[in-house]
């Protein structure tokens, strides 16, 4: 497309707003060096002087004064305290809440398991376990109960996988757009290296019934939450997870053990697992009756909507931050999809008018999250800016105003509207819906 009159000719533009092809990101070195340099300059009679590196200090106090000494468990820096969870928990029932990743502190796809979102009922339980057990019994040929030393025992896979709860980005469905923090918005959605043993493995042991379609699974917390899944579900990818990120699972990731359902809903994912029980229907439980069936406008309801669709949302620039000055910037963010890859990402920063393509960040896993990036040449104007998610299986994220005259506002989960982030003159980025 033509090449705005206050732009540097080198730039190739591929949208309206200032969104620039992504062969800049592959030329990054190059392209956006330069471009930076020389937006500001066109702009002005004569080139700005360059401004001047603080001189090298030759002798800083780390060059002769003995480090910290070694630790048992590593930690992050002092410097980084601010990279938190954001916790909101009932008052009256402290266990009971949710944290939120820090979506906008974090690169990359892998969440430090620290940072990676958390939703409890009734508070972390303290396991010992060498008393915890696994059960499996019901619609099968012979019971097994496991102890944690056997199922160490049995060969294991490991899976990039991300989690999203039901109920992250719900603040979508508000009549206004609410002003927080991306993470804080959108952060009950974490990504980590899952290990452990295939359910099928488990199940083909104790041998199935054929009477049997799905299984009812049960944590050991204190919110006695138990939800039925398919058992189709169970015997094509999930595991039974003993390791997060190469460690043993944390308490507030379901320790010593917890169910992995690649791609579906948070609650189905139980944590502190130690009962799955064939049956042959739906158990229809607290969390898939009163909670997780939504009325849609129609009249009917939503029940059983296990796989979080596309998705995806812009962290740099978010909601929160700050644009310094007009110039080239590298647009940051992240998508996903409950049903595989994800194929492309579009970026738009006219509010939708225009589009261009994203270039997405190796490796590019099924039901995992994927980084994408764009170079955006900010003009110093009115902005907004938005990513729109397409998978492999051809969905394609959809507006705001789209899903909500689909679902109504009724509901409360499985929110993943494309989400707009307004740039003011002065730089500052706000959430609107646009």
């Amino acid at each position: 497309m033509a090449v705005p009159p206050d732009s540097n000719d080198e730039l190739e533009y591929a949208a309206g707003g200032g969104l620039l092809h992504r062969r800049a990101l592959l030329r990054q070195g190059l392209v956006l060096a330069t471009a930076a340099a020389a937006i500001p300059a066109a702009r002005a009679q004569s080139p700005p002087p360059a401004a001047l590196p603080a001189p090298l200090d030759p002798n800083p106090p780390t060059l002769t004064t003995p480090g910290a000494p070694f630790s048992a468990y590593g930690s992050p820096s002092s410097f980084e305290r601010r990279v938190l969870r954001a916790v909101g928990a009932n008052a009256d029932v402290p266990g009971n809440g949710v944290s939120w990743t820090p979506l906008e502190s974090l690169e990359g796809i892998i969440t430090p398991s620290g940072l990676h979102f958390e939703r409890h009922h009734n508070g972390v339980p303290t396991i010992d376990p060498k008393q915890h057990r696994l059960m499996i019994h019901g619609f099968v040929k012979q019971p097994l109960t496991f102890s944690l030393e056997s199922l160490l025992r049995y060969p294991m896979r490991s899976h990039l996988i991300f989690l999203e709860c039901g109920g992250n980005s719900n603040a979508g469905w508000h009549s206004e757009p609410i002003q927080r923090p991306v993470g804080s918005f959108h952060g009950m959605v974490s990504c980590s290296e899952w290990t452990g043993v295939p359910v099928s493995v488990l199940l083909d042991e104790a041998g199935v019934d054929a009477a049997a379609a799905w299984a009812v699974l049960e944590g050991a917390d204190a919110g006695a939450l138990n939800v039925s899944l398919p058992l189709a579900k169970l015997r094509d990818d999930c595991i039974v997870a003993l390791y997060q990120n190469g460690e043993r699972i944390r308490p507030e990731q379901g320790y010593p053990l917890r169910l992995i359902v690649p791609g579906w809903e948070g609650i189905v994912n139980i944590k502190w697992l130690r009962r799955l029980q064939l049956t042959s229907e739906p158990a229809m439980t607290r969390d898939e009756t009163a909670k997780y069936t939504e009325l849609q406008p129609g009249g009917k309801a939503r029940q059983f909507t296990y796989v979080m669709e596309a998705k995806s949302v812009i962290t740099t620039p978010s909601a929160m931050q700050r644009l310094k000055d007009p110039g080239i910037y590298e647009i940051r963010g992240l998508a996903w999809s409950g049903r595989g890859r994800v194929a492309r990402v579009d970026i738009s920063a006219d509010g939708g008018k225009t589009w261009a393509e994203a270039a997405l960040q190796d490796p590019v896993l099924p039901r995992c999250l994927t980084r994408f990036r764009a170079a955006w040449n900010w003009s110093g104007k009115p902005a907004v800016l938005k990513s729109r998610a397409t998978d492999e299986t051809g969905y394609v994220q959809p507006e705001r105003n789209v899903l909500v005259a689909e679902r109504g506002r009724r509901g409360y989960f499985h929110y993943n509207a494309i989400v707009s982030w307004g740039v003011a003159e002065d730089g500052e980025v706000s959430h609107v819906y646009a």
